[in-house]
């Protein structure tokens, strides 16, 4: 009988001194890292991906959610491969290395792909606009082909880089540019992204014999990534400078004198209005301080709104004349209520989001070192809010980055979560999920660096219990959705940074939250405009309508959340995660104080903080009578010679280079499981499994290191016989 989940919860809610890790680290052996047909950690077998074509193309299907055309009823959930490349990161590969990666990349249980930055490899190093580097197209074209061969569907974007594909610059990947504003406000920069779409996706692909913007593996479009016009002029925002591009001025004057129709009756909204701003002359000032909230604020942020969407309209245009068939997104990013307005339009909501964000790769580059699980996953809970409840909502970017000594918590929380909310896509942003080896020559290969998680075995451990807790479906969708209700532009204050609270959208732990119509709303506990209810409040409606079954133990005050499925327990005084289901149980903890109970698995103790999880192979049977299960433990990782400017680890000096090293850890384990025979082998990081490093009959109990024989890993195979 499984034991309950919420067993020694509120002991463990004390607070709790971190758990003592090793000091020791050790160097990875492996060169190669891909898998072999029928290794434990090639999960195709039970993941397959299947033929690309017409009746499987996606579509939003019942309910919103990602669907084959030919079976619209049945969700599909997407595990997404982020290739971010750039020449720095070695760029897009030839011919015979995309065919190994995109099979690489079934193996380990993607079916989806998202293409970003594309541009900026094209015209890198080129002078002349839309002059396209052609070795690269072809390597382009090629592996959508190979991608597509493995059941690999596409998400792309419209425009990634600054620069578009204008000739002559070398900042492709920098903030330089400023096409993403120039779109809503310039007819030439429009024409432009129009022109890049035909030369782009129009043009047909010699290797599948049909144009990109007309293939059935082309499942979502983001128009132009992270291009909101807030964000855009904060990503601009320098000292000194006023906080509004200058060109914004004249369109917005224009929006103001159909909204006011004079200076009188706008004069009456602003109570800063000066007396030399008139509408009849054009001379309204944009605001001088984004931070400090006023009517004029506020009516920038409703200008913003209405000219994202109908720049979103003529954009979605272009594309639909080209013959697209798939989905259109736009604006993924920046959780504010003025750009989830300017996202209600849209056929699918997609979203970036990270905990301990990176400013770059410089020395003296800052993290804070806290954990995700301290502030209750607020990374996740963020974007749960912006998603709109009756469309797709795909994670178009996410990550915990390196070199925060916590981001093994990524693994379980997000496809944890992603799973309960029930969203369709998750990616985890990075120049590419995998390496086919380490010690590739190439600058951003060298050493583990943040927003690149191929050459991470925390990240990639992450990724591997992904796969099977988020696209396998181990963790069950809530039942459960209490929708905020959204009005329209009277939602809008006069604060640009207002969003949806974190003292609500804390119930996303619970179940699943989004965004929906006031007009839609049923008749079921919602989060109601204006946001004045509480967690506890809404919590209570729902045990009384009966949506949530009294034997819940989320206690808000004592910072314990359960799932509505019983699935998962997050725990923020303890900084302990856990899932319990048929088919995987596992636990992150940055404190151990006493055991921690599982249900079937026990950690008895371990000598740090890390992840462990233990997941069925098998066809059928689950844990409770698999024979081949998967164990993961994950701890930290660093690079060789890696060296930081503080004790704390926090800010960087030297990111060192290869191997990568393994932070020395252990846990004691035992399984409420007898067998005759019992056994534990390590899987080596290239999917090898080595010789039993423990053994036994009857009971299973035993002391798992990640110091095997072979060298570090952060994979066992647990045999029942």
């Amino acid at each position: 009988m499984r034991r309950p989940l919420l067993v020694a919860a509120a002991a463990l809610a004390a607070v709790c001194s971190p758990a003592q890790a090793s000091d020791q680290w050790l160097a990875v052996q492996e060169i190669s890292l891909e898998f072999e047909a029928g290794s434990p950690l090639d999960f195709s077998s039970f993941l397959p991906n299947g033929t690309i074509d017409a009746d499987h193309r996606l579509v939003a299907g019942a309910g919103g959610r990602l669907a084959f055309a030919k079976s619209p009823d049945k969700p599909e959930r997407m595990l997404c491969a982020s290739l971010a490349w750039s020449p720095a990161s070695g760029g897009f590969p030839d011919h015979e290395t995309a065919d190994r990666y995109a099979r690489q990349l079934a193996m380990r249980g993607y079916n989806l792909a998202r293409l970003h930055f594309v541009d900026g490899s094209l015209m890198f190093g080129r002078d002349r606009d839309f002059d396209f580097d052609p070795e690269t197209l072809d390597r382009v074209h090629y592996l959508l082909a190979a991608l597509k061969k493995n059941g690999i569907y596409w998400m792309m974007d419209g425009l990634s880089s600054l620069r578009g594909v204008y000739g002559g610059f070398d900042d492709r990947w920098d903030d330089g540019g400023n096409l993403k504003l120039e779109l809503f406000v310039d007819e030439r920069a429009f024409d432009h992204w129009k022109r890049m779409q035909e030369m782009i996706l129009g043009r047909v692909n010699p290797y599948t014999g049909v144009a990109p913007i007309r293939d059935d593996a082309l499942a979502v479009v983001i128009l132009a990534n992270e291009n909101g016009m807030e964000f855009d002029t904060v990503v601009h925002d320098r000292p000194g400078k006023p906080p509004y591009d200058p060109q914004l001025a004249k369109p917005f004057n224009v929006w103001l004198a159909k909204r006011y129709g004079s200076t009188e009756a706008l004069a009456k909204a602003w109570p800063d209005l000066r007396p030399d701003e008139t509408i009849e002359a054009r001379s309204v000032a944009l605001p001088a301080d984004r931070y400090v909230p006023a009517p004029r604020l506020r009516d920038l942020q409703a200008f913003f709104t209405e000219t994202e969407e109908a720049t979103t309209a003529r954009m979605s245009e272009v594309l639909r004349r080209l013959g697209y068939r798939g989905l259109i997104s736009n604006y993924n990013n920046w959780p504010t209520v003025q750009a989830s307005l300017s996202r209600r339009g849209l056929e699918a909501v997609t979203m970036n989001t990270y905990h301990d964000w990176v400013s770059g790769y410089a020395p003296g580059s800052k993290t804070t070192q806290v954990s995700s699980i301290a502030d209750g996953v607020n990374y996740i809970r963020m974007i749960a809010a912006t998603r709109w409840l009756d469309r797709p909502f795909l994670v178009s970017e996410y990550d915990h980055l390196f070199w925060n000594r916590y981001r093994y918590e990524a693994g379980l929380a997000m496809p944890a979560y992603a799973a309960l909310q029930g969203w369709d896509a998750l990616c985890r942003h990075g120049h590419g999920p995998i390496v086919l080896s380490y010690g590739e020559p190439f600058p951003h290969k060298k050493a583990m660096l943040p927003y690149a998680i191929a050459l991470d075995p925390v990240a990639r451990a992450g990724e591997t219990l992904s796969a099977l807790l988020y696209r396998r479906g181990d963790v069950a969708t809530s039942a459960v959705t209490v929708p905020f209700a959204v009005r329209g532009e009277e939602d809008l204050s006069d604060d640009m940074q207002a969003r949806e609270p974190e003292r609500l959208t804390d119930l996303a732990l619970v179940g699943r939250i989004g965004l929906e119509d006031v007009n839609r709303l049923g008749d079921v506990p919602a989060v109601k405009q204006p946001r004045q209810q509480d967690s506890e409040g809404i919590l209570g409606s729902l045990r009384q309508s009966g949506a949530l079954s009294d034997e819940n133990g989320t206690s808000i005050d004592t910072g314990i959340y359960q799932s509505s499925t019983g699935e998962i327990l997050l725990n923020r005084f303890a900084g302990q995660l856990r899932v319990v289901t048929d088919k995987t149980e596992a636990a992150a903890f940055s404190t151990l104080r006493e055991p921690i109970d599982l249900g079937l698995l026990r950690v008895e103790r371990a000598d740090g903080n890390g992840l462990v999880a233990l997941s069925a192979l098998d066809a059928d049977g689950g844990l409770a009578r698999g024979r081949h299960l998967l164990l993961i433990f994950a701890t930290d990782a660093q690079n060789t010679g890696m060296a930081f400017r503080d004790t704390e680890e926090k800010v960087i000096e030297d990111f060192g280079r290869l191997p990568v090293r393994l932070r020395e850890g252990y846990v004691d384990l035992t399984l409420a499981r007898t067998a005759k025979n019992w056994s534990v082998s390590p899987v080596g990081l290239d999917g090898k499994v080595h010789a039993p490093v423990a053994q036994g009959t009857g009971d299973v109990a035993f002391r798992l290191s990640n110091n095997g024989p072979f060298g570090p890993t952060t994979y066992f195979l647990l045999e029942l016989r």
